[in-house]
Formats: C-alpha cells, sequence, structure tokens
C-alpha cells in the first residue's frame, strides 16, 4: 500500500489535537477512521509513528521526522491547488525585459473593466519564453524567433529598437543614432532571452566587441557607468528608465515584430479577447519612433517570431 495524503492528514492532525479524539473532531469523521488511517500509515511504512501509552499521543524519533516532511507535502498540494485556483482567476502574462511597453498599463485597465472577474497579471521571467516553459506564465510577450513546436504565437504589433547609451556619452546628446555609432564601443547583449544579436549589424562592420550579460537589471546597471551600450525594443525604453541611461532610436535597425506566445495543448482562458486588446492598442498608438521612422527596407525585413500565424 502507497502512503495517501488523507493518512498524513490524520497523522498531522493527531500530532496538532494532541488526542484522537479531537482529531476526529477537527476533521469532521469517527475517532475509528483516525486509528485505521495512523495504523495503515504505520504499516505502509514498517515503523510506529506514535506512542498511545499515555492520554496524549506522542511522537516517536520516526514519528518526529515523518511528520515533519508529512507538513511540508501537505503544504505543497495546498499551493497546487491554490494555483489551479488561480488559473481561473488569473491571466498570467510573462515577459523577459519589458511586457508591452507605454501600452502595459491601458491594457490592465481595459481588461480590468471588461473582464472583472480575470485579472491579468504580469510577471517577470527572464527566460527565451518568457515564463511559459518554467509554468508561471499563460501567456508570454515575446520579442525574439522562437523556433519550438510546443507553441503557437500570434503576432500583436511593431516596436522600433532604441539604443541605450550613458548620459555622459555623446551620443545621448543626438536625438537618433545608427547601427555604425553603436559599433564603435562595447555592446552589451543578452544572448538568453535579448532581442539583439550581431546579425544586426553587416559583416564588415561589427560592434568592436560585445560583453555577454544575464538580465535587463545587469544590462542597464553596465550602460549606466559607461562600460558598454545597448540596444534594446522601444517597450523597454518606455518601462526602464533608469539614472544615468539615454535611449535614442536607432533608424537603420529593423523593427521587432511583438507576439504572445502560448502552450498550442493547454489554450489559456480569455486568448482571443487578449490577443484583440493587445492589437488595437498596438495599432491606435504607433510607436513614439514615428517621427523617426526606419527605410522602408528596414521596415520590410521584420519577421514572424516562430509558430502559427493566428
Amino acid at each position: 500500500m502507497d502512503v495517501q495524503l488523507r493518512h498524513l492528514r490524520m497523522l498531522v492532525a493527531v500530532v496538532d489535537a494532541g488526542t484522537f479524539t479531537d482529531a476526529a473532531a477537527m476533521l469532521g469523521c469517527s475517532q475509528a477512521a483516525v486509528s485505521r488511517s495512523i495504523a495503515a500509515l504505520e504499516t505502509t511504512l514498517g515503523t510506529r509513528m506514535l506512542d498511545r501509552s499515555t492520554h496524549h499521543v506522542l511522537l516517536t524519533g520516526p514519528g518526529s521526522r515523518v511528520v515533519a516532511h508529512a507538513r511540508r507535502i501537505l503544504d505543497e498540494v495546498a499551493f497546487l491547488h491554490r494555483i489551479a485556483d488561480d488559473s481561473r482567476t488569473e491571466l498570467r502574462v510573462g515577459y523577459a525585459y519589458a511586457a508591452m511597453g507605454k501600452h502595459t498599463r491601458r491594457l490592465q485597465k481595459t481588461w480590468a473593466a471588461a473582464h472583472p472577474g480575470v485579472s491579468l497579471v504580469f510577471v517577470h521571467s527572464n527566460t527565451p519564453t518568457g515564463g511559459l516553459s518554467e509554468g508561471i506564465a499563460d501567456v508570454s510577450v515575446i520579442r525574439r524567433p522562437l523556433a519550438d513546436d510546443r507553441f503557437e504565437t500570434a503576432s500583436i504589433g511593431i516596436e522600433y529598437r532604441y539604443a541605450a547609451v550613458d548620459t555622459d556619452n555623446a551620443l545621448a546628446r543626438r536625438r537618433s543614432l545608427r547601427l555604425a555609432d553603436l559599433a564603435r564601443y562595447t555592446v552589451a547583449i543578452d544572448y538568453r532571452s535579448g532581442t539583439t544579436s550581431l546579425d544586426l549589424w553587416p559583416p564588415d562592420a561589427q560592434p568592436v566587441s560585445t560583453r555577454g550579460i544575464d538580465g535587463v537589471d545587469e544590462w542597464l546597471t553596465l550602460i549606466a557607468a559607461g562600460q558598454a551600450v545597448g540596444m534594446t525594443a522601444e517597450a523597454t525604453a518606455n518601462q526602464n528608465p533608469r539614472p544615468g541611461v539615454a535611449y535614442r532610436v536607432v533608424t537603420d535597425a529593423p523593427p521587432i515584430d511583438v507576439r504572445l506566445a502560448w502552450w498550442k495543448d493547454d489554450l489559456p482562458p480569455l486568448l482571443d479577447a487578449l490577443v484583440d486588446m493587445a492589437r488595437q492598442l498596438y495599432a491606435t498608438a504607433p510607436p513614439r519612433a514615428q517621427r523617426h521612422r526606419p527605410p522602408a527596407t528596414a521596415r520590410a525585413s521584420a519577421t514572424p517570431g516562430g509558430g502559427a500565424e493566428r
């Protein structure tokens, strides 16, 4: 016979209540049911859990160790139930560097008015899938190719690329920059979840050096200290201001196709509503880089982020 959760619950209840009778009253069952469960647990584990020689039951040595683990197991099971309950009242949207930038707050407000029974919660996860693979997000905002057949994606809009430079750098005094301007410096690149790669620069005009980083905080800290420059999506510029860091649009860099992604075999609740609402926000509020609009060749080079078009 395997150890059952009800056996562990009975054991913890007896220890907390002090007697079989009080444990039965706490659990709303008979004393005989409590006794049978404890006996079954002791038989399964092959050792006595409780000393019944006194009016108040006492734990044996093995029982003390078992009850400590039993409490942790029951806590984990309760946590799983809370996750399942939250999945019915929350729609969790993961992201790596920025959620939806300037659209984030408006989306949350619009969503709350349209779907008061399901909260829209943004969660940060610096992973390639924005928390999908890790199970902390139901949907994620993706700004880089997602070549994984387990997921499906839908395009919701585009964002232009912005450079991030130290405010003491001469580049910060310019309204817009080009890729060649950044190539003269060390470029900080998050190879795991960022949107910048060396493929953005021509083979004969690569940056003088690169520095690998992990996450937006390390990226911003390096840039503010003048140890590197960076390039990112407009949403990062909008959502992550930092003293010492200036953001400037990069006019000859291809725009970024912003997508929502989800598990193919586990469609989140109200997915279509979220996709439609996000698309409307991106369509009605063009990127603030519009006055520095990249050339047509750059605009045409935006490619889908992988998965099926929706």
